[in-house]
């Protein structure tokens, strides 16, 4: 990351906070989210917007170092880029972003 421009290193950054951040809310733990909305919590809805919210956050993030060419790609998994390209949020990156159960789902396919 030393030889890169300043505003890739930034984006890169920032890319790297946000994916945290969304796979905090995967987690369902803490994040600055919980803190904006504390009323939120006690909705059962509060996980899914709370993660569909970090989603949103990391394809903004992944689509404008698309737009200013920077290498995204290697801050993920093969599979985490797959799911980013794909764009849509769905039962298999809520269950596979992780990789846990990896090798039965992709052994399906």
């Amino acid at each position: 990351m030393g030889n890169q421009p300043a505003s890739e290193q930034f984006f890169i950054e920032k890319l790297a906070e946000s994916k945290v951040h969304f796979e905090r809310a995967l987690d369902c733990k803490h994040t600055e989210f919980d803190d904006l909305y504390p009323y939120m919590i006690e909705h059962p809805q509060f996980f899914w917007y709370k993660r569909y919210v970090a989603w949103s956050e990391l394809l903004t993030i992944v689509g404008l170092c698309e737009e200013l060419s920077f290498s995204w790609k290697e801050q993920f998994t093969p599979h985490q880029v797959e799911y980013l390209e794909e764009r849509v949020m769905s039962a298999k990156v809520l269950d596979f972003w992780f990789e846990k159960n990896d090798s039965k789902e992709h052994a399906q396919r």
